[in-house]
């Protein structure tokens, strides 16, 4: 990452505004860019940009190489001639203010199908040469088709067990079957693409840096695992032997039960870790830092039975280490990394850390124990960091203040110097920029101060995750000015 001290904001692509139910790679998402510019930060941190699944967890993806279809802006489409203002009718009905999930899944699809049959031949030279340069799309888009045909259930339970096991006559079929699904598939992912690599452009011309979230583990519905099963630690009617998950912590009292399929990392020792390598090389050219989520797994990870209902009777396996992680320095030594290193810190994480120099992470919010001592308090931070307020995993500020114990609440006013809680949220800003970790970043919805109707994500929860938009005219001018001019403040710009 850069050598001096810098700023940035965490906003999903999701949380943007639009006129049609979720944020998009459209005008809004200039328009962050610019008042980015206008605050003098440097990086926009964002999600995963996978298509998601059931949950709406941008951390459980179809794929580790697709983008989400969500994210193709409609009205850009209009633009290109793909689709008519008519055919956006009733598309903005959803909720302005929190995305419903359930009527994107129900129309937007048939909007890019029209989409697709409009532009398909118009734009087939280059469609061409996006497939011939992105072979992973192509399993991606085969994979969707299949699972659209057996009604979307994941591919172990598929009823063709000689389509689950991809023998090659088999698939064959399937590819003359549902020729046109794969065909329509592989060409949103070229729309999704062509205006994510527009707006990147965009941003990396005016100085902005995007970061972007790898997560550890995939989801076992999802077209790497099908391509891979050799990968993943599956029985021989590939059920996971174990699942992943996090003992108990301060998120949740039963842990945190994730159900991803642990690596089969043995195997993939033995063909030099490819998946990974393609895996992290699909990221490295979307983004120009990459944070890898749950980076403890890679020392070590919490192995959970899969039929267990709780993470709690997990225990903890020994990970690759530095073998891994040695093998991804090597092929990607000039992108930048940051390890998502909280929870418990062991001294194998510390010394992955110190090893390679990738800087871990602070979160303000948790420094303000008032019973025991954190090395998330400010004062204990080093510069080899990023400071943030908190993540899409926390409250809110307002909401942390109004959860919080009132000995925490006390100890932290304490702290920041104030009588009251008056401007909370901007004295916690204050005291992340004016620390000593060499990258600070914000949410967005933090600098607008709002409450935890606004939280992004409660780790161990479905239902009402990942909803969370920002309303239109809120980036303003006067609020642009007050980020700046604290980043000029503390030298973060």
């Amino acid at each position: 990452m850069e050598n001096k001290r810098t700023a940035g904001i965490l906003m999903p692509i999701s949380s943007l505004p639009s006129n049609y139910g979720i944020g998009t790679l459209g005008k809004e998402a200039y328009k962050f860019v610019d008042f980015l510019v206008k605050a003098k930060q440097t990086y926009w941190q964002i999600l995963p940009l996978g298509p998601t699944s059931y949950g709406d967890s941008p951390y459980q993806s179809f794929s580790s190489h697709a983008g989400n279809p969500y994210f193709i802006d409609l009205d850009m489409l209009v633009e290109d001639g793909l689709l008519s203002e008519k055919d956006l009718r009733g598309l903005n009905k959803s909720n302005k203010n929190y995305i419903d999930y359930g009527f994107l899944y129900e129309t937007r699809f048939k909007v890019l199908y029209k989409a697709y049959k409009n532009g398909f031949k118009k734009d087939i030279n280059e469609f061409r040469g996006f497939i011939d340069n992105n072979p992973f799309i192509c399993e991606y888009a085969f994979y969707m088709a299949i699972k659209e045909y057996f009604g979307m259930v994941s591919w172990i339970d598929w009823p063709d067990e000689d389509i689950r096991k991809r023998k090659p006559e088999v698939v064959e079929k399937y590819k003359k079957l549902l020729e046109d699904k794969i065909l329509f598939y592989e060409y949103i992912q070229f729309l999704f693409f062509k205006q994510f690599n527009n707006l990147k452009k965009y941003m990396n011309d005016l100085g902005i840096k995007l970061i972007g979230d790898v997560p550890f583990y995939i989801p076992l519905d999802s077209c790497d695992c099908w391509m891979n099963p050799e990968c993943f630690e599956l029985d021989d009617n590939y059920v996971p032997k174990a699942v992943a998950g996090v003992p108990p912590d301060y998120f949740s009292a039963d842990g945190q039960l994730w159900g991803n399929p642990l690596y089969n990392f043995e195997y993939m020792k033995s063909n030099g870790y490819k998946w990974w390598i393609d895996r992290i090389g699909s990221a490295s050219k979307l983004y120009d830092v990459i944070r890898i989520d749950h980076f403890r797994g890679f020392e070590s990870y919490w192995s959970v039975p899969f039929k267990d209902t709780t993470a709690k009777n997990g225990h903890w396996v020994q990970g690759p280490n530095m073998d891994l992680l040695n093998v991804l320095k090597g092929w990607f030594s000039n992108v930048d990394f940051i390890a998502e290193d909280l929870g418990y810190h062991t001294p194998g994480v510390q010394y992955m850390l110190n090893e390679f120099g990738f800087p871990g992470m602070k979160i303000l919010e948790f420094g303000f124990d008032s019973r025991e001592k954190s090395n998330h308090a400010p004062h204990c931070y080093v510069e080899n960091s990023v400071c943030y307020v908190g993540t899409h995993d926390n409250s809110t500020v307002v909401g942390w203040l109004t959860a919080a114990n009132k000995q925490d609440v006390k100890y932290a006013l304490k702290y920041l110097g104030l009588k009251d809680a008056t401007d909370f949220n901007w004295a916690m800003i204050r005291t992340g920029m004016s620390s000593v970790s060499r990258t600070f970043i914000a949410q967005m919805q933090d600098y607008l101060g709002l409450d935890d109707r606004a939280r992004i994500n409660v780790p161990g929860t479905l239902g009402d995750n990942w909803k969370w938009r920002i309303a239109k005219g809120k980036l303003t001018n006067k609020l642009a000015n007050k980020i700046k001019e604290y980043t000029q403040m503390y030298e973060r710009c």
